[in-house]
């Protein structure tokens, strides 16, 4: 499904919780962000864009059919250092806070949801950022740090949310891919007004959630 200029969003993958992955055509540097499902449709849909240069994980959840998916295409995987353990044998480019992985795209560190939870921003459309499941999309469609049974470090979570704001505006952060729930973004697959959303946000409250 076409979600903005030149990405596409999978449909959601069973072997990673109902999440989505997103495709980034970005001519020899086509990004995969998370694991879809591994078919034959979706592995027909890649080859058809030009194939696969980077596969980069959000955090350790998104996974699922990583090795199959550089075995078949030959592209690297780009994860947080604190996940890179749980790729053995693979290729694999660990970073710690900040990677850039094209002058217009780049990874960086948002731990909470994860100890190795990470948002990759690419600048294309205003301004785009694929969250993972760092922050999600709640029942207004707005996003937000959504608290689970599996988080794994609550106020670092919210922290690593501040920094998101902290470091972008409203002219260069105008959407947000959400790597879950998208089900709330009635049949879109981004939120727009991403930084108006994540000012608005009451951050001292969220730390008092109890899930």
């Amino acid at each position: 499904m076409p979600v903005l200029e030149n990405i596409f969003a999978f449909p959601p993958n069973r072997d990673t919780l109902g999440a989505t992955a997103y495709f980034i055509v970005e001519n020899q540097t086509n990004i995969l962000v998370d694991c879809p499902a591994w078919n034959e449709i979706n592995q027909t849909f890649l080859q058809e864009h030009g194939g696969l240069r980077l596969l980069f994980l959000t955090h350790r959840g998104a996974i699922s059919k990583a090795r199959e998916i550089q075995e078949a295409t030959g592209c690297e995987i780009l994860i947080q250092e604190q996940e890179a353990y749980l790729l053995p044998g693979l290729k694999v480019t660990a970073f710690e806070r900040e990677f850039a992985v094209s002058d217009r795209t780049f990874a960086f560190w948002t731990p909470g949801h994860t100890p190795g939870s990470a948002c990759l921003y690419d600048n294309r459309s205003g301004g785009v950022l694929f969250s993972g499941r760092h922050l999600l999309p709640n029942r207004e469609a707005a996003p937000a740090p959504l608290r689970t049974a599996k988080t794994f470090h609550w106020p670092r979570q919210i922290n690593s949310v501040q920094s998101i704001i902290d470091r972008f505006s409203p002219e260069n952060l105008q959407y947000i891919c959400p790597g879950a729930n998208t089900g709330f973004l009635r049949g879109k697959k981004s939120i727009d007004r991403a930084f108006e959303h994540l000012v608005s946000l009451d951050l001292a409250a969220c730390l008092t959630v109890d899930s």
